[in-house]
């Protein structure tokens, strides 16, 4: 079977989501080549195809789209620039891997979708976290019935980045026109991760809000104007009954971390910040450790990050679909879900009322 062959936008040297989460993955897949990559400095691309012996190295995004030696195209590069990118490789009839989010709006999102529909090729969205092991157990585990009826989901993540101070390549995420502020990537993430395996939210209720007016660039001690929310509540009540609350924050100074609880009549599921589970039935018992099976690993962990194996899992599914017809990897569809998602909780925090969740998607 020949290989799928890759290239990557947004593969510099000098750092990135390209470097540290889709190369490693791609490496330790032997169903993949990167075949191409591209970055706005030609020498940072040509050290990265020095270190994984990529054989075409381009600075123009346009000679990467059409390259023949490219089946498909990974966009993994800041989000103002990723309709312009998707456009391109689907104009030129390649599948697409978009990073989140699709667009810096949801009708981009949804511009893009219908575009690639009429076209016919296949889409990924990098929504990766609802692919890995632990959260694919944990679904499995509610739908089977591990904690009895689900009756409420609780989701707190604070991490100290995005507050009063930014590092001078995430100053572009101060300005919420960018589309990656906290709310559209940060909470997002974890919204999907979480209602991949609880079901769909079937209304709900929402804060999203601004504490930081102004930050300061760690490396320059410049000020930084900032227009994007650090402060993201969200409660609501899912399709299947049970409730959810979720609580959203960067600028922590001390205490951070990400936390789930998930509370049935039988049993609590615990997950942490890296998916995994611990779990208890009956009364005031302790949790113990509930690692996923090894059948839920679709590849070796090896010498990869937490991150990266979860990338590694996304594009595990997308040749799963491409081999057998599939729809296992989230694409361009489930973004524009999640993009209105995001709408919905925006519309709840602006006009103070409860939004039916349903009706929005």
């Amino acid at each position: 079977m020949r290989k799928i062959r890759v290239g990557i936008i947004g593969a510099s040297s000098e750092g990135g989501w390209a470097l540290y989460g889709h190369l490693p993955a791609l490496k330790a897949l032997p169903r993949f080549e990167v075949t191409a990559v591209c970055a706005t400095v030609r020498e940072h691309a040509e050290e990265v195809a020095r270190r994984y012996g990529v054989p075409h190295v381009f600075h123009r995004a346009d000679a990467l789209v059409s390259h023949p030696d490219v089946d498909l195209v990974v966009v993994a590069v800041k989000a103002p620039q990723h309709e312009a990118l998707v456009r391109a490789a689907i104009a030129a009839g390649k599948d697409v891997f978009c990073e989140w989010p699709l667009g810096t709006s949801t009708s981009q999102a949804a511009s893009l979708t219908k575009l690639a529909d009429a076209a016919k090729v296949r889409t990924v969205v990098g929504l990766q976290r609802r692919l890995s092991p632990g959260v694919r157990y944990l679904r499995d585990l509610l739908t089977e019935g591990g904690v009895g009826t689900l009756r409420s989901v609780t989701l707190h993540a604070a991490v100290p980045m995005l507050g009063s101070r930014y590092k001078a390549r995430e100053a572009y995420a101060a300005d919420v026109k960018n589309g990656a502020d906290m709310f559209t990537v940060f909470a997002a993430h974890f919204l999907d991760t979480v209602l991949s395996a609880v079901g769909p939210l079937r209304d709900v209720s929402g804060v999203v809000t601004r504490q930081f007016e102004e930050a300061t660039i760690i490396e320059t001690e410049e000020p930084l104007p900032v227009t994007s929310p650090d402060q993201v509540l969200v409660q609501g009540t899912l399709e299947g009954g049970a409730v959810l609350s979720a609580h959203f924050e960067t600028g922590k100074r001390s205490g951070g971390g990400i936390y789930f609880h998930f509370t049935g009549t039988e049993g609590d599921l615990l997950m942490s910040e890296h998916l995994q589970l611990s779990g208890t039935q009956g009364e005031d018992q302790s949790f113990e450790p509930l690692p996923a099976p090894a059948e839920y690993s679709w590849l070796p962990r090896g010498e990869l990050s937490p991150d990266a194996h979860d990338v590694g899992h996304l594009y595990t599914a997308y040749a799963r679909d491409v081999d057998g017809g599939t729809r296992l990897a989230p694409d361009f569809h489930e973004a524009l879900k999640l993009h209105r998602l995001l709408d919905a909780i925006g519309r709840a925090s602006s006009t103070g009322q409860r939004q039916s969740v349903t009706e929005a998607l």
